[in-house]
């Protein structure tokens, strides 16, 4: 591996956890935190005024984040396949990753936009927000378990196996 190879692969993995790391965590942040405050604390009007402010600085992140996610994700992603040939079970675990990185940002996207067809979601922002973070908690259990896991080695078969003999 060059040392531009080394540089990129490292790049990709720090953009692609570092933008977990905000994403998830300003979300946990919300949905844990900010949202009970101001639930407790400020008048509906109040309310709805803090939420303007956090969603149109919030929506600024979810963008972008979402591009870094799939951009570093597919680089990450195409990096590994040589060392996964004939895996099954990453391929697998990888595949429903990349399903639910799909439905977090779906919702990461409703949640911050102004589609009348998405209302539903933003009007029970609280839920659709756990149940986004339930799906990206997910993500990461997969992504540690891949990664713990290393690389495939095939079993062993006969055909694979030779055996030397004494004549």
């Amino acid at each position: 591996m060059t040392t531009a190879e080394l540089i990129l692969n490292t790049a990709s993995r720090i953009i692609h956890v570092g933008t977990a790391i905000t994403l998830v965590g300003g979300s946990v942040f919300m949905a844990f935190a900010l949202m009970p405050a101001a639930a407790a604390k400020l008048s509906d009007e109040e309310h709805d005024r803090l939420r303007e402010g956090v969603l149109g600085r919030w929506k600024k992140f979810v963008g972008p984040g979402i591009g870094l996610f799939l951009i570093s994700g597919i680089y990450n992603y195409v990096k590994a396949i040589p060392f996964h040939k004939g895996d099954g079970l990453y391929h697998g675990l990888v595949g429903t990753k990349m399903i639910l990185a799909l439905a977090v940002f779906f919702l990461a996207s409703a949640l911050v936009g102004k589609s009348k067809g998405l209302e539903g979601i933003r009007q029970n922002r609280a839920k659709w927000l756990k149940v986004l973070i339930l799906l990206a908690a997910t993500i990461v259990c997969i992504s540690g378990f891949v990664k713990v896991r290393g690389k495939h080695t095939p079993p062993m078969t006969p055909a694979t196996t030779t055996v030397e003999t004494a004549s």
